[in-house]
């Protein structure tokens, strides 16, 4: 079984940072739109990021249409796609964490590709950079249809489904209830025991968006980013991963979106996750940050 560690985990960026910007640029030398720059769905900033890995996949990134029940015209979802579908082995895809987005990835996807395995790193609705203009709703039950129908559109085999830190919630909730959909789970720094939100649909509407506030603000993501990581490179680095992970925050849909989250209730999984682990076709695998 392949063994994934978490892609901003910093044993992971010291050793394969180097080699993965190579194997990236090695082979996506272009951006999906086949000019060589950045999607110009991505927001500007995207141009000041140094950080290598991150720029090759920032161009590989591409928006794909995902018709679901919840919006009337389909949803353009980003996501990176492998550069081949193959069915030798089941497709990897890779989940990312709470309020982030596909580059997450930046370093392991590399990896898996070099690998031969079919990867996918796919932006939960609601994060990440998909086109939510029309603001569709991004509670858990739009956000398990959106990757089903996602599935459903351009994977459609049994997959190993990685989910890393909350969104081991969302592969749980996904797994239950599309139990055909996957043939293993990778749980990695999960986060399934907590119990939600709450309810804070009583709460004045500039309750959450004070808090969304403060969920973007600098300080808070340079704190984020600091506990995140056990050895915390010094000078620029550390101030472009900050950026890498404050980039889909730039969109305009972004705090409507995280406040739709917050009132919807978020994940309470603890209910699923023994059916999980009564599934007899289902493999599972959880693995602490490295």
């Amino acid at each position: 079984m392949l063994l994934v560690s978490m892609s901003s985990s910093p044993s992971l960026l010291y050793l394969a940072s180097h080699r993965a910007q190579v194997r990236v640029a090695a082979s996506s030398n272009v951006g999906a739109n086949g000019s060589g720059s950045f999607p110009t769905f991505l927001p500007i900033a995207v141009e000041h990021i140094r950080d290598g890995a991150a720029i090759q996949m920032a161009k590989r990134i591409e928006r794909l249409p995902v018709q679901t029940g919840f919006s009337g015209s389909p949803i353009m979802s980003s996501c990176v796609r492998p550069l081949k579908q193959q069915q030798t082995k089941d497709p990897v895809v890779l989940l990312h964490g709470f309020d982030s987005s596909c580059l997450e990835w930046r370093y392991t996807y590399p990896l898996l590709e070099e690998a031969g395995f079919e990867a996918w790193a796919v932006d939960v609705l609601g994060w990440g950079f998909s086109d939510l203009e029309t603001r569709p709703p991004s509670d858990v039950a739009s956000k398990r249809e959106h990757l089903y129908q996602f599935w459903r559109s351009y994977i459609k085999r049994p997959m190993v489904l990685v989910g890393p830190s909350l969104d081991a919630a969302v592969a749980i909730d996904f797994a239950v209830n599309y139990p055909e959909t996957v043939s293993k789970l990778i749980f990695i720094g999960a986060s399934v025991y907590a119990e939600g939100t709450g309810d804070m649909t009583r709460l004045p509407k500039f309750v959450p968006y004070a808090g969304v506030f403060m969920l973007k603000s600098l300080p808070l993501r340079l704190l984020a980013t600091r506990l995140a990581f056990k050895n915390i490179p010094s000078g620029l680095i550390f101030f472009d991963w900050v950026q890498i992970g404050y980039l889909h925050c730039l969109l305009p849909w972004w705090e409507d979106a995280t406040v739709e989250f917050m009132i919807s209730g978020g994940y309470n999984v603890i209910n699923q996750i023994k059916q999980v682990i009564s599934f007899e076709h289902l493999k599972y695998y959880y693995f602490s940050h490295c």
